[in-house]
């Protein structure tokens, strides 16, 4: 996927032209952007080790509700890299025709592999089954997001892409007027929000429940809102949004929102509910869902203005500079919105100060990297998160969304549970270390992240690589 591969429409990775000087390279002259590949990497590598280890270590995890912890950076990143990506994969277009062609047909196979790994057809990497309901699929996902906000801000860049110049005009905000029109469709964007959130009417609701192991398996609840402008998990206007164009049975059935103090007492662990727990705590809310997925957009248009930086730029320092001013701008931002409560940081709802902090998050840790990587030349320190972010749709598939883990599991003896992996956890890492929460960490950063960064590292070796 364009959000963590690196490849252009000419070879299979993410490269860019010297632009410090156009004029003066060769057509097929090309510089790899290496800080970028290391971004995408570390981005998989961080899907990895929440989805992993969030289990024994919650506070890395997804927040309940409000908040921002760990894992509430990796889809932001990932739209933030698949924004950078975008000026550099179309900085010379011969034609818009067939960059259209290009940009939907890697849009419909983000679609496909999204709804086959997250839409419940695929049970790894526990569960040694497959196969899913079609009145109860999940049409809403990771991939599926990433699909929406690349088709958007791809097509924005097809059809607003400025002729190459040598430099910029003098001044800061001349890299801002070069794409006007694309930070006119971002306030757009978050002018529909806004409005959406705020002035959505959400009446009450119903819902079945869908879980076999809960006790209340089929009992209809009703949730009372009959409010508008309400950012609490029951009547939002984000689930109300889904409930109506989804269809409660296609959305995801296990919020994080079911970790949340109103709900369990372990919390942020997993646990058995309260018995005074609202019923709102057993119904189902899509986070990657149609509202937020349009706010999600604003992710990418920040990473595209990244990127046009890199593209018309011409000296690391002004650069860095850019970068390093609007990340702390950004996140700056997002903060005191949320603190002043204004606007609470939800990833869940995708607000505006989420998105804020987010991506100042993103263009500080890419602006590191790359001083790091492109400017002092400290790339072999991380090398494995390089191989992963060149061939990240390999690893996001096998490692993160549990595929392979699923096929070694496949493979047990006597019992379902007595399996490779399950040996290699408790003997190797829990057993040594006597501690379920330190041998699952280990495990994670160990068998999981490195063993897939030399994999990775193979695959590139032989030149093979999985992209859209």
């Amino acid at each position: 996927m364009p959000e963590i591969k690196a490849d252009t429409a000419s070879d299979h990775r993410l490269t860019i032209a010297d632009v410090s000087d156009i004029s003066a390279q060769k057509p097929d002259q090309k510089i790899r952007v290496a800080s970028l590949d290391i971004f995408r990497g570390l981005t998989v590598a961080l899907m990895i080790l929440v989805d992993d280890a969030g289990g024994e270590w919650p506070k890395i995890g997804h927040a309940p509700w409000n908040g921002c912890n760990l894992a509430d950076f990796v889809m932001p990143f990932f739209l933030f890299i698949v924004g950078m990506a975008i000026p550099l994969a179309f900085k010379r277009i011969t034609s818009r025709l067939d960059a259209v062609k290009k940009v939907i047909v890697r849009t419909l196979k983000l679609l496909f592999w999204g709804i086959i790994l997250q839409g419940g057809f695929s049970h790894a990497p526990d569960k040694l089954s497959y196969g899913v309901d079609m009145k109860k699929i999940r049409w809403c996902g990771i991939l599926q997001r990433i699909a929406f906000a690349y088709l958007v801000v791809a097509l924005i860049e097809i059809f607003t892409k400025k002729e190459q110049t040598k430099e910029l005009p003098p001044g800061w905000p001349s890299i801002f007027k070069l794409y006007s029109s694309q930070w006119l469709m971002g306030a757009c964007i978050l002018v529909i929000y806004v409005a959406a959130i705020y002035g959505t009417y959400v009446p009450n609701w119903q819902f079945t429940v869908q879980d076999r192991d809960s006790a209340d398996y089929g009992k209809v609840f009703t949730v009372e809102c009959a409010v508008r402008g309400k950012l609490d998990p029951p009547c939002n206007a984000v689930g109300f949004i889904d409930r109506k164009i989804l269809g409660i049975n296609h959305m995801y059935q296990h919020p994080a929102w079911k970790r949340s103090e109103a709900c369990t007492e372990n919390s942020p662990y997993e646990g058995p509910f309260r018995t005074s727990a609202p019923s709102w705590c057993k119904a189902p809310f899509e986070p990657e869902g149609i509202l937020s997925s349009i706010s999600a957009v604003l992710s990418t248009i920040i990473g595209v203005h990244f990127g046009h930086v890199l593209v018309y730029m011409g000296s690391h320092a002004a650069r860095l500079k850019h970068w390093i001013l609007m990340g702390f701008g950004l996140l700056i931002l997002g903060l005191v919105l949320h603190f002043t409560h204004a606007i609470p940081l939800n990833k869940q709802l995708y607000t505006f100060s989420y998105v804020c902090v987010t991506s100042g998050a993103a263009a500080l840790v890419f602006s590191s990297i790359y001083a790091l990587v492109d400017i002092w030349g400290w790339k072999c320190m991380f090398q494995p998160l390089a191989w992963i972010g060149m061939n990240a749709m390999l690893v996001y598939v096998m490692a993160a969304e549990g595929i392979f883990a699923g096929f070694i599991n496949g493979w047990y003896y006597n019992d379902p549970h007595n399996t490779l992996i399950y040996w290699i956890q408790k003997h190797i890492f829990i057993g040594v270390w006597h501690s379920q929460r330190v041998g699952i960490l280990l495990y994670v950063i160990f068998a999981e992240i490195l063993f897939w960064g030399m994999v990775a590292g193979i695959f590139h070796r032989l030149e093979i690589y999985w992209k859209l």
